[in-house]
């Protein structure tokens, strides 16, 4: 079996964004991945590039990320892609697979007999050194669980092996056991992959408009380039909430989905919203996040969950909270926690675009995605689902031990446009989660955007870092009604 899960890695140091070209040909929401417009070739080096007049030119004004790079539009279509990655990347291997998950099962298990065994009060008196090592028990196995929680994710790609039936047998069982609602997720899940970076259609850590923003602070949307700072405290605070409750938000609420479900083609949506009460959960067959066909899949996720909850209460009985609290729930709380971090950091950074319907295509929103570096971590016990989410996005069949060579192949395609931040390594990787939660607080246009380039949104914040907000005049910024929800009048 294989040490690692991945290829080693080209030294890529640096964070690599985006500078302009235009794109002449308009998109549409409803572009397929093979009907994306196709220009001028992408690999042309920073030097050569379209001055921005040629830009202005063309339609899109000046377009800037929160960093202040100047930003262009993807010029290549999904071909392109598929066609440079060599073919053995496609192949799947569901013997490969299984031995990845008895390897993953293997580190689980003997983590936790080593440690039932040995850190005992006989081998070690001293009480403060066992909770510690305790301690370290809780963040292995919710590594190792997470990997577990990976090869699942492969398996609702149909990346596992070319079996339906056993990817999404396998997929059911280990997600199942994590308390993961294995089709649900996957259908919605799906729909993230085929509307990333909509701000209509998204599923995934849709950001906050300006007027969304503005509202839940309680202030107008043209006063916001004015505002003090937010302090490093009620960022803390709002980054632990997330990753301790975002996983489970999202499964009961919808929480950082999309909430136009009115929109859905069945009419299943109508009156509903996200939240406790709105109906819109990954565990009600009648849910607007599907359709009335997946009924029965729905049904069986909720099963599985069944089996593994009156498994973990006959546990509970056995031997005790205490030890279940120990052995299952806080290890299952650092898979939420690498979850959330993972999900988070793949589509929000300074660099990263958001697009309207309007200016939304495939191409765009998957190119609107990052890849980052977590070291033995990220690329032996994660599996690189960190290293490569870019190439997943296009690509989400390969199997992740082909990924690396497979985002090699497509990087001269994207050139420009493709991203990652691996400065700091593993290190990097975590304080992304704070830099990422100051820069990057709410969307809205470049203030030099025309035409289509109106569609394209850019991450802004209210602590003076990067491009400053638009300044936008009282009567452009008040929505419909003039007044701002929650503010104290």
């Amino acid at each position: 079996m294989a040490s690692t899960t991945a290829l080693p890695r080209h030294p890529v140091l640096r964070r690599t964004v985006t500078s302009t070209t235009a794109e002449s040909s308009p998109s549409t929401a409803v572009a397929s991945p093979s009907d994306s417009p196709r220009q001028s070739p992408s690999t042309s080096s920073l030097t050569s590039m379209s001055s921005l007049e040629e830009t202005e030119d063309q339609g899109y004004g000046k377009l800037t990320d929160t960093l202040g790079n100047q930003f262009e539009l993807p010029d290549y279509t999904v071909n392109d892609i598929r066609n440079a990655i060599p073919k053995h990347c496609y192949e799947r291997s569901g013997l490969t697979g299984l031995m990845y998950v008895a390897r993953d099962i293997v580190y689980l298990g003997t983590t936790f007999a080593i440690f039932n065994k040995f850190v005992t009060p006989e081998y070690i008196p001293s009480t403060p050194i066992r909770a510690a090592l305790w301690a370290l028990y809780t963040v292995l196995q919710g590594l190792f669980a997470t990997g577990i929680w990976v090869l699942a994710h492969e398996c609702g790609h149909q990346s596992f092996s070319p079996s339906k039936v056993l990817n999404d047998t396998t997929g059911w069982v280990l997600h199942s056991a994590l308390l993961v609602p294995y089709f649900s997720w996957k259908i919605s899940h799906g729909k993230h992959h085929k509307a990333t970076g909509n701000m209509e259609r998204d599923m995934v850590f849709v950001p906050k408009t300006r007027e969304q923003y503005s509202s839940r602070i309680g202030k107008f949307v043209h006063e916001l380039d004015e505002l003090t700072e937010e302090t490093p405290i009620a960022t803390a605070f709002h980054s632990v909430l997330q990753q301790l409750f975002g996983w489970p938000l999202y499964l009961f609420a919808n929480v950082t989905g999309h909430d136009n479900h009115h929109k859905q083609h069945e009419g299943r949506g109508k009156g509903k919203a996200n939240g406790y009460f709105g109906g819109v959960n990954h565990f009600n067959p009648s849910s607007p996040l599907y359709e009335a066909k997946d009924a029965k899949l729905i049904l069986l996720s909720d099963a599985g969950l069944a089996i593994t909850i009156t498994a973990l209460v006959t546990l509970c009985k056995t031997y005790g909270f205490n030890n279940m609290l120990v052995w299952y729930f806080i290890p299952y709380l650092w898979v939420n926690h690498w979850l959330v971090a993972i999900t988070y950091l793949q589509h929000t950074d300074p660099t990263l675009p958001h697009y309207n319907a309007e200016s939304w295509n495939y191409v765009r929103g998957a190119a609107a995605t990052i890849d980052r570096e977590f070291g033995f971590v990220g690329r032996h016990l994660l599996h690189g689902i960190i290293e490569t989410h870019v190439l997943h996005h296009y690509v989400s069949t390969i199997p992740f031990y082909h990924a690396d060579e497979a985002s090699e192949a497509i990087k001269p395609i994207m050139g420009r446009h493709y991203r990652s931040d691996t400065e700091g390594g593993s290190l990097g990787f975590l304080k992304s989660l704070w830099t990422s939660a100051r820069w990057c607080q709410w969307v809205e246009p470049s203030e030099g955007a025309v035409g289509e380039g109106k569609g394209v949104y850019f991450f802004r914040n209210r602590n003076g870092l990067g491009v400053k907000p638009m300044k936008l005049q009282p009567s452009v910024g008040r929505g419909k009604s003039g007044m701002v929800i929650g503010a104290d009048e």
